[in-house]
């Protein structure tokens, strides 16, 4: 029997998968390492999180699936409703719907509305009114604004909902009304432990139980027995692109130096690739590399198996309640997850 991790997870089609159907061996796969939850990003080229959610859950049995994250503005809120409860029947609970503020500049493209904290709590509340049977009439909020939502009068479910967090009033809502609050990648020690303080301290001002509301490190997780031209994608390339799509927030809330990032967005190579991740060569992966301060880089778990795990630790340690292995495939991630012995002591925040 396999054992379970309930503290660990993973992103299926992490970054850019070359078919979809990937999920279907990854999600397996997932599951059979033991992993506790695999979520779901989205890009709409072939990653509508919905869609893959519905194929990840019908080809597991037991590993909890979860999207993080979806934007709660790209359908109407009946669509996202009946497709968690969909989902959620369809899986036997083991769906968590994560939702998540997107990208601003992608919105703004599409026509949508800015996300709002106010737009989250709004969808939070309404979502789990309409789980509780209730039939909703001319509600005007932040988040919609529609003469009747109704699910089901015979359905009276508790909804767990996540939230991708990234700044103070996100993490701080995270705390006050989701389950699960999911940290970004890249994160130092210092913004890890600031970031969870916020969410615990902001669960108990509301009046819950902040050991109920569960953090995750979203931790690049990369083994030196991947191919190191893969393992320069997984890394630079991964931080490379965060940087060129918001990197002003995450240095801001890491306390870097914003002249290198000026500098790093500014070289002829970096500003000349968007998506390093993605369309870069190793060449001009290595180009970037030398361009990033090796303390950005070592924000992450990258050597051996047992330098991966101890970095997984780490974060446990700094207050996080359960870490995601991001950026690997299952496969990729198996012998990280074979040294992984038994879940670590938890110390409590100073």
């Amino acid at each position: 029997m396999t054992t379970v991790h309930p503290e660990l997870g993973c992103y299926l089609l992490a970054g850019q998968p070359d078919s979809s159907r990937d999920i279907l061996d990854e999600a397996r796969a997932a599951e059979s390492l033991g992993l506790g939850t695999a979520f779901v990003s989205e890009r709409y080229n072939r990653k509508e999180a919905i869609a893959l959610a519905g194929a990840a859950v019908a080809v597991t049995d037991r590993i909890t699936i979860a999207t993080a994250a979806t934007n709660h503005n790209t359908r109407h809120l009946m669509v996202t409703a009946g497709a968690t409860r969909t989902l959620r029947d369809l899986s036997g609970g083991r769906f968590v719907l994560g939702l998540g503020r997107g990208i601003p500049v992608l919105q703004d493209l599409y026509g949508l509305s800015p996300i709002t904290t106010g737009g989250l709590e709004d969808a939070a509340g309404l979502l789990r009114r309409l789980f509780r049977g209730e039939a909703i009439v001319g509600h005007d909020g932040p988040a919609a604004s529609v003469p009747v939502l109704h699910l089901d009068s015979s359905l009276d479910e508790y909804l767990p909902l996540a939230l991708v967090a990234f700044g103070p009033k996100t993490l701080t809502l995270g705390g006050r009304c989701f389950d699960e609050v999911v940290l970004h990648t890249y994160f130092t020690p210092e913004t890890t432990q600031r970031a969870v303080r916020t969410v615990k301290d902001a669960a108990e001002k509301a009046g819950r139980d902040p050991a109920a509301v569960r953090v995750w490190s979203c931790l690049a997780t990369v083994g030196d027995h991947v191919p190191e031209a893969t393992r320069l994608r997984k890394t630079v390339g991964r931080l490379g692109t965060y940087l060129q799509g918001y990197g002003d927030l995450l240095v801001r809330t890491n306390g870097w130096d914003q002249a290198v990032l000026q500098r790093f967005l500014a070289d002829p190579v970096v500003s000349s690739i968007p998506g390093l991740d993605i369309a870069a060569t190793a060449d001009q992966l290595e180009h970037a590399a030398g361009l990033l301060p090796e303390e950005w880089l070592q924000n992450a778990a990258v050597g051996t198996s047992e330098q991966c795990v101890d970095a997984i630790r780490g974060q446990l340690d700094l207050g996080c309640d359960a870490v995601i292995l991001h950026g690997s495939t299952p496969t990729e991630l198996a012998p990280i997850v074979e040294t992984w012995k038994s879940p670590p002591t938890k110390h409590s925040l100073v």
